[in-house]
Formats: C-alpha cells, structure tokens, sequence
C-alpha cells in the first residue's frame, strides 16, 4: 500500500470511528449517517484511493475544478455533491458533474439548475440551503427558513429535480452545538410538508458531532480526511 493511500486509510478509519461514536452517543446507528468526503484542493488521485478504500460520496465547491476531476474518474462509481454557493450562470457547469447540488438558497438558483440540468437530460438531487445564522453571528448564506418552504416548493413544481431535503453551515461565532439546536424545529416543520425529503446535511470537520447529536443524516469533512495543505 502507498504512503498516501495508508495515511487516507488511516484518516478514513478515524473519522469513520467517530461517526460511530457520535452516533452512538446520540442514541443512533452509524447506518444512518452518510460521509461526504470534500474533495475540493485535492488532486482526483486521492479520490480515487479513497474510493478504493469504500468511500463513494465526494463534495466539491468550483465546478471548474469539479469537472476535470470527475472526467478523470469516470469509471468510478462516485456521488458528486455540489456543496459550493451557486452563481445561475454556472449552473450548466456545475450539472456537468454533480449528481446532488446541496446549496439551492435562492428560487433563481433552483431554476437554473433545473434548466441546465433538462438540457444534459438529468435528473439532479437537490437540498435546500437554509441559514442558521443568529443576529450575533456572520452571514454564511442559506435562505431564511420561511423562504426556505417557498423554494422548496417551487422545485417540487420543476421538472429534472428531486427534493432530498436540507442544509446548513454553522455561523461564524458561535457555538455550533447552539446554532444546530436551531435545525431540529425547522426540519420537523419542513418534513411535515415534504414527507420523503428526510436528508439533513448539517457539520463539517469542527462540528460533525454536534451535527449528529442534532440529527444529521450527512456530515461534510474535508481535512480530517485529506489532512490540511502545509
């Protein structure tokens, strides 16, 4: 085994012990929570080991690097999710890729999406990103949640999505634990009008416990499996 392909094992094992952990310190099932491995800065050669080791879901934020990494691994069999803001004018591009686009804050981002996504004839899983932000804290997008049911709605009228569900970022400054408490209300109200979108993609490196203790179902962790760029 390569030194690089060790040490990803190595992280891989980890973080997926943690999860386990977390999960079982909620009172859930490790089964119930999906890893995204974020990908972004990293070369399509460490997606392919970690592929190797049994990760199949990847999280991407540029389309423009997204593309020639995913054209690179084509004959894998990986779910690429768009996890980065959407500009409407690169919709076509981010189709081009990803099979789950996880950051629709706004009804413009969704029906550019769902454009593109009907002329590459696919048919893209979406989650709606809804803001978690407190008065105190810094703006890291997502809609606000009554505007949140509004673009949920709208995309169940469009043709080519499928409703998964939601996310959210923590804000900055602020515990991540408070900020997730925030996320069971809502996604109690909103799977009461969406019965069948039950995906909640909430935590990242820092704050994926907290984030399965508040009931996500994906956590979004970049470093702790790719280690951070010196």
């Amino acid at each position: 085994m390569t030194d690089r392909k060790s040490e990803l094992a190595r992280n891989l094992d980890w973080v997926n012990s943690q999860i386990a952990e977390a999960a079982n310190e909620a009172g859930r099932s490790a089964d119930e929570i999906t890893l995204v491995a974020v990908s972004k800065t990293w070369p399509a050669s460490d997606v392919r080991l970690l592929h190797s080791l049994g990760q199949k879901d990847f999280g991407e934020n540029r389309a423009q690097e997204a593309i020639p990494k995913a054209a690179a691994l084509f004959d894998l069999d990986i779910t690429w999710h768009h996890i980065g803001q959407i500009q409407t004018n690169k919709a076509g591009q981010i189709v081009r890729y990803a099979n789950v686009v996880q950051s629709i804050d706004r009804s413009k981002a969704a029906a550019a999406i769902a454009r593109a996504a009907a002329v590459a004839e696919k048919n893209i899983e979406v989650l709606v990103q809804v803001s978690l932000d407190s008065e105190q804290a810094e703006n890291r997008a997502g809609a606000e949640f009554p505007e949140v049911l509004r673009i949920a709605n709208e995309i169940q009228q469009l043709k080519n999505l499928s409703l998964l569900g939601l996310m959210a970022v923590a804000p900055l400054g602020e515990s991540a634990a408070v900020a997730f408490s925030r996320m069971a209300p809502l996604v109690n109200v909103f799977q009461s009008e969406y019965p069948k979108s039950k995906v909640v993609s909430i935590g990242m490196s820092g704050d994926f416990k907290e984030a399965i203790a508040a009931g996500a179902t994906h956590v979004r962790i970049g470093s702790l499996l790719f280690g951070n760029r010196g």
